[in-house]
């Protein structure tokens, strides 16, 4: 199948940031890829949760966070998976219409995680674990957390390619997209440096959302 029939036209026209990140959180969004990729290895061997589901999380949150590079890459790997151009389509687009029951407050979770730039609420995250099982929750968490990190250093990518093809993003410079790809790949290994040594001292690979806020974002009750 075509990819760019599978692609929106809204997302595949885009000459504008949806979302930008600085370099600050490319730099905290890295610290927690190292564990994220470990748990997400060990489900391939398990299947612990389905690897469609998994995509499907990719893409709603590749969706919230507008990185047309992304959207290409993971609509192709979503293709070989078997899914259907419409349901990748729709995933894009953010319609909720062809959203699975069962996988509904997943993709919630991803599309909060994704809004709340990284830092969900713990409320949030308790419900993925009381729905879907503690280990199944991190690899869900995981795989979304490895999205947006790959989503941060994609938005400049994309912006980048865009100005190459002679179509330059309206709310960007060349400074700013260089900037972000050079620097990302300098601190990647030194992120993953830290990541990995938060996890030998044990501290979690989930940094929560504190602020005071009533709002359930809808969670408890679907």
């Amino acid at each position: 199948m075509n990819i760019d029939i599978a692609i929106p036209e809204k997302v595949r026209s885009r000459v504008e940031f949806k979302r930008r990140f600085s370099l600050i959180e490319m730099y905290s969004a890295f610290i927690y890829v190292p564990r994220a990729l470990k748990m997400v290895s060990v489900n391939k061997q398990n299947k612990l949760v389905n690897p469609d589901l998994l995509k499907r999380l990719e893409l709603a949150v590749t969706e919230v966070n507008g990185c047309l590079a992304c959207s290409y890459q993971h609509t192709k790997m979503a293709l070989r998976q078997g899914m259907s151009g419409e349901e990748i389509s729709s995933f894009l687009s953010g319609d909720t219409n062809l959203i699975k029951p069962e996988e509904a407050k997943a993709i919630m979770f991803a599309q909060h995680f994704a809004d709340s730039r990284g830092y969900p609420k713990k409320y949030a995250f308790n419900t993925i674990i009381e729905e879907y099982g503690k280990k199944e929750a991190h690899v869900m968490l995981s795989t979304i957390q490895i999205m947006i990190a790959g989503n941060m250093y994609g938005i400049p990518f994309s912006a980048f390619q865009s100005r190459r093809n002679g179509k330059p993003f309206k709310d960007s410079s060349l400074f700013f997209e260089l900037g972000m790809l050079i620097a990302g790949i300098f601190i990647m290994p030194i992120a993953f440096i830290h990541g990995g040594l938060r996890g030998l001292f044990g501290l979690s690979n989930i940094k929560f959302d504190k602020s005071t806020s009533n709002e359930n974002e809808g969670f408890t009750n679907m």
